[in-house]
């Protein structure tokens, strides 16, 4: 593995489906990337889990990667609820299809190349690296609202 990379995410929406957005901090020792981008009919969750589909799909190599979220949705999932979901076929507990199995798909196999450790956090807490995430998702849905 190489050097700890430390990731940072958060997923808005305006109207719950609506236009969304995602924004994500990389960074590694003393250097940072930031990301953003949004979509024009979308959910929150779905902006939670694009936000770490697209940081961990930046990294080129196995990384040892810590995800700080505040979405109890990503952090419970990733690290709770998928490995049921798997063995069922992709369908929760009472046997309905697993909301946004695409991008749960996307992210199990990213996270499945890297040794992550998932962080949840409070969200509008006064995070330094959460408020900027949170700043870059909204950043992401001004991009689609007014393009």
């Amino acid at each position: 593995m190489t050097q700890a990379v430390e990731i940072f995410t958060d997923g808005a929406c305006k109207g719950n489906p609506g236009v969304g957005g995602w924004g994500a901090i990389l960074r590694r020792g003393s250097e940072e990337r930031e990301l953003f981008g949004g979509e024009r009919a979308t959910t929150n969750n779905r902006m939670e889990l694009r936000a770490v589909i697209e940081a961990l799909a930046m990294l080129d190599a196995p990384c040892m990667v810590r995800v700080h979220t505040d979405s109890q949705y990503v952090q419970k999932g990733i690290s709770e609820w998928m490995a049921a979901w798997k063995r069922r076929g992709w369908r929760t507990a009472d046997n309905k299809p697993v909301k946004n199995q695409d991008l749960w798909q996307q992210l199990d196999v990213l996270a499945g190349r890297h040794e992550v450790q998932w962080v949840w956090v409070r969200g509008h807490a006064g995070h330094t690296e959460n408020e900027r995430a949170d700043a870059l998702a909204n950043r992401g849905v001004r991009s689609v609202s007014l393009a």
